[in-house]
């Protein structure tokens, strides 16, 4: 008998505390906790900018943890 186990994953929400366009990376400001989520372009979905209402995944990596699939609004 197999079991098939369901994965949901709800994005997050916040906000940009900053993105520097030209060196590719920033932080997000996860609305449910209030950490600070490093961004890299290589998870973007939309180009965003500082104070750009955002919504992500988060992943983590042995550098910490970082926002993927990032999207406006």
């Amino acid at each position: 008998m197999s079991i098939n186990y369901l994965k949901f994953v709800i994005m997050s929400t916040g906000k940009v505390k900053f993105f520097n366009e030209r060196k590719g990376f920033g932080f997000i400001v996860d609305d449910s906790n209030q950490q600070e989520i490093f961004v890299h372009v290589s998870g973007l979905i939309d180009k965003i900018k500082q104070d750009d209402v955002v919504s992500f995944d988060v992943t983590e990596d042995k550098r910490g943890k970082k926002a993927i699939n990032v999207k406006r609004g």
